[in-house]
């Protein structure tokens, strides 16, 4: 038996790192996911890792930037597993750069990835969650406590030179989450969000000459210097980067039914780092 049997959740950008992470743990715990991914072979190892731990899962393919694409996700929970109880908006990347050298498409970009995206998503389920809690109610049976995390970092909390776009989306995404718990709270749905600090994830474990990564065309430099990693890694009160899983379990720890009393909160999962 595991914390959310029988539960929907879809949790986009999870084809790797992170979102896989999460998507993988959801599922060991007894969760339906949507899978999503900008591409259909990362989709497709996340939903064989979930089938080996004998979960169930879908994928849905394509980026939570398209048009349409917020209803078409929702709409993949619905149809496949009749429901939406979990939704992970963990969908992104980053594209540094000080602010003088910052263009409009770098700026515009992230802010949509990161939070335009779950924007349009937490739309498109209202209907859905509404509809959900209003037939519940019709049949005389109790309102189950739905989920919502949002991810931030604490680039979002703190800020972070070189980061003014991804900062400013990741702050933003704070006051989407403060804003839904307030109007969701009725619905008795909770709306938190969990601040990554160091997690090493392929953006960051790059050789010193950095590295590149493709979204949608465009290819984006990426990557920590070794040297600079490492003395970052000393300023963490636990001496380390985390690690994908460890993320994941902070989400998690927001979708298990002891958190059903919390709700408005960020939870920074970064080491013991205080911003």
């Amino acid at each position: 038996m595991g914390t959310l049997d029988n539960k929907v959740a879809i949790v986009s950008g999870s084809g790797r790192g992170i979102g896989r992470e999460i998507a993988v743990k959801l599922a060991s715990e007894g969760a339906h996911v949507v899978v999503n991914d900008l591409d259909a072979d990362p989709a497709a190892e996340t939903l064989a890792a979930i089938e080996a731990v004998g979960g169930k899962a879908v994928t849905c393919i394509g980026s939570v930037t398209d048009a349409g694409f917020a209803k078409r996700f929702v709409q993949t929970a619905v149809d496949t597993f009749g429901g939406l109880d979990i939704i992970v908006n963990n969908a992104g990347y980053t594209w540094d750069s000080v602010i003088q050298k910052m263009t409009d498409e770098q700026w515009d970009a992230i802010l949509d990835v990161h939070l335009k995206a779950p924007f349009h998503i937490l739309r498109a389920a209202q209907p859905v969650i509404s509809g959900l809690v209003k037939q519940a109610k019709a049949s005389g049976e109790p309102v189950p406590c739905r989920k919502v995390v949002n991810i931030s970092s604490l680039a979002g909390v703190g800020g972070n030179a070189g980061q003014a776009n991804y900062a400013s989306a990741k702050a933003g995404i704070l006051g989407l989450t403060k804003a839904l718990a307030k109007e969701w709270g009725r619905y008795n749905v909770t709306v938190n969000a969990v601040a990554f600090g160091f997690i090493k994830t392929r953006l960051t474990e790059v050789s010193a000459g950095g590295g590149k990564i493709t979204v949608q065309g465009r290819e984006i430099q990426v990557g920590v210097n070794p040297d600079l990693l490492a003395a970052m890694e000393q300023l963490i009160p636990l001496g380390r980067a985390g690690t994908p899983a460890e993320a994941a379990g902070a989400v998690y720890l927001l979708c298990s039914p002891e958190s059903d009393y919390v709700s408005a909160q960020t939870l920074v999962c970064g080491g013991g780092v205080n911003i």
